[in-house]
């Protein structure tokens, strides 16, 4: 079971802190980071997953099980990543798909068939991603995460996109289903309804909005 920390994390922009945290996310606990649009939160992400741009400083440090990966590449952290598209290869399959997941080859298909049923999908493996509802791809998305095995889940707005029919229903399978992977998991939204859904809130600034950079989103 893996615990995520932020310790004393501080994100800057020409001398102007942006975000300033320091939480520690338990194994399947989901937290939110809630703020508005230009608060830093998709920053904050980059940071924890390992591909801050250049141009933000930061100080603090992000540690998996009390192991610091700060200087780590993004590839040895192991981080899985959703965000508001769901980024799937329109080219390939369903199974197609899952199977960037994989580590491992053999056994690939059952396994992928194994992993659809989990996520209410069986039969799914052969469909064209191009078919699938707005929600059938989000759970797509999801498990070709989860079945790379990481450390820890971060979602970007991962539920904006979706219709108002369908958002609280794949919100909450989501969510559901990251805690029962015992993963720790945050994810950032503006939005109070998705932020609900979440085990604990943190609520982070809008100085970053207020002096209109446009890279702090």
């Amino acid at each position: 079971m893996t615990r995520l920390q932020m310790e004393a994390v501080r994100i800057s922009m020409g001398g102007q802190t942006l975000v300033e945290i320091d939480e520690e996310v338990s194994p399947g606990e989901v937290l939110a980071i809630m703020g508005p649009s230009g608060a830093g939160k998709s920053t904050l992400l980059s940071y924890i997953a390992g591909f801050l741009d250049p141009a933000f400083d930061a100080t603090g440090r992000i540690l998996i099980n009390d192991e610091d990966v700060t200087r780590k590449p993004a590839e040895a952290r192991r981080i899985g990543l959703l965000f508001q598209d769901p980024l799937l290869f329109p080219h390939l399959s369903v199974a197609g798909n899952l199977m960037f997941g994989l580590t491992g080859r053999a056994g690939r298909r059952q396994r992928v068939a194994e992993a659809l049923a989990t996520m209410g999908l069986a039969g799914f493996a052969d469909r064209d991603t191009a078919t699938l509802s707005g929600g059938q791809k989000a759970r797509v998305a999801l498990l070709r995460t989860l079945l790379s095995e990481p450390n820890a889940m971060l979602l970007d707005e991962p539920f904006s996109k979706l219709d108002l029919s369908l958002r609280t229903e794949v919100r909450a399978f989501v969510l559901n289903r990251l805690r029962s992977s015992g993963l720790p998991t945050i994810f950032v939204t503006h939005d109070g309804g998705d932020a609900e859904a979440a085990d604990r809130i943190v609520l982070i600034g809008t100085s970053c909005a207020k002096r209109g950079n446009p890279p702090c989103e």
